[in-house]
C-alpha cells in the first residue's frame, strides 16, 4: 500500500468533501451523538463547492493523502496558524496518514513563519493531537455548537533560526 501526501488541487474537492463528511459522521459520533441537528450544522458547509473554494484560497494550504490512488485524508492550514481541517477516512485510521498530513502542514507553517499552531479537536482526535505534541488548553464551543478541545503547539523553528542567524551575522571579510 503506497501513501502519497500532496498539495490539494481543484479536482480533489469532491473526494475531499466525501472524506470530511464520512469522517465526521462515522468517526466523530462521540461529539455529535448521532443528533441530526448537530450533524446538519457540522456538515452544512461541507459541500464540494465550499471545499473547492477552501483549496483555491491563497490564504490556505491544503494537503490530501492518497492510498493506492484513493483520496483518504485532508488537512487544511490557514496563514493565521490555525489547523482548520485534519480528517481521515475511518478505514484509513491508524496507518500514519493523519501524522503525515500533520507533519506536512507543520512544515508549511514553519515556511510561513508561523511559530504556534492552534486547532479545535473532536473527542476522536484528542489523543492523536496530544501524542503529536499539542497542548490541551481547555474546552471551547465550535461554530456548529459542539464542545471541542482547544490545542496549541509551539513549532520548532530550528531551520528558520539557522536562516535568521545567517542573515544576522555577515561572514564576509571587511578588508
Amino acid at each position: 500500500m503506497g501513501i502519497e501526501i500532496r498539495t490539494a488541487g481543484p479536482d480533489d474537492a469532491i473526494a475531499a468533501c466525501r472524506v470530511l463528511r464520512r469522517s465526521i459522521t462515522e468517526c466523530c459520533d462521540a461529539d455529535h451523538g448521532g443528533q441530526p441537528e448537530v450533524l446538519q450544522g457540522w456538515l452544512g458547509n461541507k459541500t464540494p463547492d465550499n471545499v473547492a473554494s477552501w483549496i483555491a484560497s491563497p490564504s490556505n494550504f491544503t494537503l490530501v493523502a492518497l492510498r493506492d490512488g484513493e483520496l483518504v485524508g485532508i488537512a487544511l492550514l490557514t496563514q493565521a496558524g490555525k489547523l482548520s481541517l485534519c480528517y481521515v477516512l475511518p478505514e484509513a485510521l491508524h496507518a500514519g496518514i493523519g501524522k503525515a498530513l500533520l507533519h506536512g502542514v507543520e512544515t508549511q507553517a514553519r515556511t510561513w513563519g508561523v511559530s504556534v499552531l492552534r486547532l479545535h479537536s473532536t473527542a476522536a482526535g484528542r489523543d492523536f493531537f496530544a501524542r503529536n505534541g499539542y497542548v490541551l488548553a481547555g474546552k471551547e464551543k465550535s461554530c456548529y455548537g459542539v464542545e471541542c478541545d482547544f490545542f496549541w503547539k509551539k513549532l520548532n523553528a530550528a531551520a528558520n533560526d539557522a536562516a535568521a542567524q545567517a542573515k544576522r551575522y555577515c561572514t564576509c571579510s571587511t578588508q
